[in-house]
């Protein structure tokens, strides 16, 4: 085997070790988007659960400051079906256990 054939033959090896590298680089570019749309849905819904939290805390000092035990009660149900709501969406998107 001459010096031409070997280097011929090492030129064909990285060639294929490259294709390897780029298609593990594909599915690692693949994982990682799955990834960043997983974080835009859990920043998404912390953000909305501290929305929601803050809003409960409003309307709740507005009733107490009120006297208004109407309001409280209502408050009371809203926050049970937002709780309820809440639970549903983390359940919804949260992925199995694989």
């Amino acid at each position: 085997m001459t010096q031409l054939d070997r280097i011929e033959r090492l030129l064909h090896v990285l060639l294929a070790n490259q294709g390897v590298i780029i298609q593990g680089e594909g599915i690692i570019m693949a994982e990682l988007d799955d990834l960043t749309a997983q974080v835009a849905k859990n920043t998404d819904l912390e953000e909305s659960a501290a929305v929601l939290i803050n809003g409960i805390a409003a309307k709740l000092a507005a009733a107490i400051a009120a006297g208004n035990p109407a309001a409280l009660t209502a408050l009371q149900a809203s926050l049970v079906k937002s709780a309820d709501d809440l639970s549903a969406a983390v359940v919804a998107n949260t992925p199995a256990s694989p």
